[in-house]
């Protein structure tokens, strides 16, 4: 009798895996902004509202976490609220945004942190970054702001100026917020709930100290579509996205998770376009197209494929089929 040998499993198995996580978050995010609009709802009062909601939906999963892993020390606690205070402003100055530039633009502007993240890495942790990703990074910046239409911003209204210093406020709050929390959950990957739970908890307290600020809160008024709405984007914005993106981003280098969330953009015009009934124009189109073939060469896929390719045809057997 032969016995087959082991075939250990491929080293890429966990990185992809934790790449389609965070592809999964991105999704979850994209459709965020046409969920804020049709809510309709305030920025300040949306940003405390997203946040709230989504804790009590936390709150039971976070315990459960506790209770099978152990609590988080006292630094995993300050490493979430300092995330939670960058999330915060992210999420009020993103949420103005989408009102004074609307859905498109703001969400490309927003994927500044495809900047910011990498860099606190390389400043902070010293972290290389890969050549690929600088190679790959102008076309990043091209496709998303062919994306947005930036280079017909004064279409979108006369607020255009404010609505993108906004949105790019919000971008660098997110790569904060991205690199805080990666900082902090990689000392403990099993434990990415409990810190989402008091980061959010923590954006929610922000978001309500900066509306005092901005007009203060207006939870009346706000009618049961617009529950609906404020609570899918809770759920489907906050909790499940940050879950997925926050499991798998521990175990990706920055740049490929800046680069794999740019995705975003892209899946909120598609979205846009089949809910709302938006058009793609042209460089739009171009847009998204450059977006996905930048970040696809700056997580190397080509060559990881031909990599592969290469090695299956060196194995006894194979051969061209």
């Amino acid at each position: 009798m032969t016995v087959k040998p082991r075939v250990a499993p491929a080293p890429e198995a966990p990185t992809a895996l934790a790449a389609s996580a965070v592809l999964a978050g991105a999704l979850c995010l994209s459709i965020s902004a046409i969920l804020v609009k049709r809510a309709g709802v305030d920025a300040a009062t949306t940003a405390v509202l997203r946040c709230a909601i989504a804790v009590i939906a936390l709150i039971p999963l976070a315990l459960l976490e506790r209770r099978r892993h152990g609590g988080l020390s006292r630094s995993g606690i300050l490493w979430a609220i300092a995330a939670g205070v960058a999330l915060g402003i992210d999420y009020i100055a993103w949420t103005a945004s989408i009102y004074l530039v609307g859905a498109g633009v703001a969400t490309v502007l927003v994927n500044v942190q495809v900047i910011v993240l990498p860099l606190l890495a390389l400043i902070i942790d010293r972290e290389r970054v890969s050549v690929r990703f600088l190679i790959s990074l102008p076309l990043m910046l091209i496709g998303v702001g062919l994306v947005g239409g930036i280079v017909t911003l004064a279409e979108v209204g006369d607020n255009a100026v404010l609505g993108t210093v906004l949105a790019l406020i919000a971008g660098i709050g997110y790569g904060v917020y991205m690199f805080l929390t990666r900082r902090g959950t990689r000392r403990k990957a099993e434990g990415t709930i409990q810190p989402l739970a008091w980061a959010t908890a923590s954006a929610a307290v922000t978001s309500a100290v900066i509306a005092q600020f901005t007009g203060g809160l207006h939870l009346t008024g706000i009618g049961p579509s617009a529950w609906m709405y404020l609570i899918a984007l809770a759920l489907l914005g906050q909790v499940v996205a940050w879950l997925l993106i926050n499991r798998g981003s521990v175990r990706l280098v920055p740049s490929m998770t800046a680069s794999l969330l740019l995705i975003q953009p892209v899946l909120a015009l598609v979205l846009a376009a089949l809910i709302l009934g938006e058009q793609l124009t042209v460089g739009q189109a171009l847009g998204a197209g450059l977006v996905v073939v930048a970040v696809a060469v700056a997580n190397g896929v080509w060559r990881r494929h031909s990599r592969r390719r290469r090695q299956i045809l060196r194995e006894p057997g194979s051969g061209p089929r």
